[in-house]
């Protein structure tokens, strides 16, 4: 990364994850058609829902047979991690219309989060339209082509995991995650891996006692609270 917001970098960030979006936008087109999906509402499902972890509830839901209220519902819940996620980045684009920033949180994912916040250490605390934007379309399209290819030759994998599709996501964040250590100067690394260890504590306890996805997004509020304080 650098300090340039321009297009060209924008491109130049965002190529690295997109192997990621690739291999989980595969995963979910094998796994879909492989339900029997058809390519239209699998194409549609990536382009409107845009989001992996939510698709894959979706398709089993819906290969489930269960009701369209229910199925909206685990949506929500699987994506309410994107309202911390938005909330956060809206503030570095305040000089901007409101059309605009639904532009940016329509298309925002949690890799292009990240991307933000890594890129926040190289440009003195500032983002712009250009290269936000880039970087989501850029995401945005991937993912759609790669699901819609994985669906094309959803009848050639019978299972996904053997080809070790289903770690690529993990293996994705795990190097975000690194990116944002050794590129944050703002803060040391040891309060860094003080509050990640302390979010996967929490996590694998709030585990036992509730959802997966609630688990998730309560110890992530617990991590932000956790950081301020240890700070201050």
């Amino acid at each position: 990364m650098n300090s340039e917001l321009s297009v060209k970098s924008g491109l130049h960030d965002v190529i690295p994850t997109t192997f990621g979006y690739i291999g989980v936008g595969l995963a979910f087109g094998i796994v879909s058609r492989t339900s029997h999906l058809s390519l239209l509402a699998i194409l549609l499902m990536s382009l409107v829902v845009y989001a992996g972890s939510a698709q894959f509830v979706i398709t089993s839901m819906l290969l489930a047979g269960s009701p369209i209220s229910a199925i909206i519902f685990s949506t929500f819940l699987v994506n309410a991690r994107m309202i911390l996620m938005s909330t956060t980045i809206a503030q570095y684009f305040r000089r901007y219309s409101s059309l605009a920033n639904i532009g940016v949180g329509s298309l925002l994912t949690d890799e292009t989060f990240a991307l933000g916040m890594n890129k926040l250490n190289y440009t003195d605390h500032q983002l712009n339209l250009r290269w936000f934007n880039t970087t989501n379309i850029v995401a945005y399209l991937v993912w759609a082509a790669a699901s819609i290819t994985g669906a094309l030759i959803g009848n050639l994998v019978t299972d996904p995991k053997k080809l070790g599709l289903d770690f690529a996501l993990v293996a994705m964040f795990i190097g975000l995650l690194y990116l944002q250590l050794i590129s944050d100067r703002s803060k040391k690394l040891l309060t860094q891996l003080t509050v990640v260890i302390f979010v996967v504590v929490a996590l694998y306890i709030l585990l036992i006692f509730m959802s997966a996805n609630a688990a998730l997004l309560v110890a992530t509020l617990l991590g932000c609270i956790f950081g301020v304080v240890i700070e201050r």
